[in-house]
């Protein structure tokens, strides 16, 4: 094994040099990149900006140690991209289907206290997913959420009942979100696919929402939000 092949190759100190002076251009395009997108670039990205920021990655890479692409080209590359995404942001902010078409469009994943089954249905949200992002703002049950919004950014948006307002809920927790097998009388249940709540004669009691033959009940609970 040929370490100094591995590690230097035909690697020249005058190329060397040349790579520092591709790497300093390129970093500085970055970064005046970032700029001229403003704030947004640097935030939470959909799938638009993220388009961007994978482009802006293929054109800067290269150019920075590949000694057959002038630093030319990967300009005049970046100055079309800056150019595109100043277009299509302009195009977003004037017409709607244009926006939704890129960003795509905020999925209503609870409403009125139970899980949106199209949404279920269409995988759009596994349960786990979810879960997790409840969790992570406090909630504890489903009772506690009037809506669930999943933006196009990917970050969830989340409107409470008021405490006093607080309904019956599905769990959330994996200690709470655990299938009974005894029903006791004038008890909750939460269905452990929909969230939805009803009193119940047999734990094999077939949900009346889902209609997809689902067995699987929670005891539901209606605890008040802590903030």
């Amino acid at each position: 094994m040929d370490w100094a092949s591995i590690f230097i190759y035909d690697t020249t100190w005058a190329f060397a040099a040349e790579i520092v002076i591709r790497v300093i251009v390129m970093f500085a395009l970055i970064i005046l990149f970032l700029r001229f997108t403003g704030k947004r670039g640097v935030r939470q990205l959909s799938i638009f900006e993220l388009t961007i920021i994978l482009s802006l990655g293929s054109i800067a890479g290269d150019p920075m140690f590949n000694e057959d692409l002038p630093l030319i080209q990967a300009v005049l590359i970046m100055s079309i991209v800056i150019l595109l995404y100043r277009l299509c942001t302009w195009a977003m902010m004037k017409y709607q289907p244009f926006e939704d078409l890129l960003e795509g469009k905020s999925l209503y994943i609870v409403e009125d206290g139970m899980l949106v089954l199209d949404k279920i249905k269409k995988g759009k949200m596994s349960h786990d997913e979810f879960f997790a992002e409840m969790r992570q703002q406090g909630v504890e049950h489903l009772g506690q959420v009037r809506t669930g919004l999943l933006e196009t950014d990917g970050n969830f948006s989340i409107l409470l009942y008021a405490p006093d307002h607080t309904i019956y809920g599905m769990p959330l927790f994996p200690k709470q979100y655990q299938p009974v097998e005894e029903i006791e009388s004038g008890t909750h249940y939460a269905c452990m696919h929909c969230g939805y709540v009803n009193h119940l004669s047999d734990p094999n009691q077939l949900c009346e929402r889902c209609e997809n033959d689902c067995r699987d009940w929670a005891k539901a609970l209606n605890s008040k939000i802590v903030r």
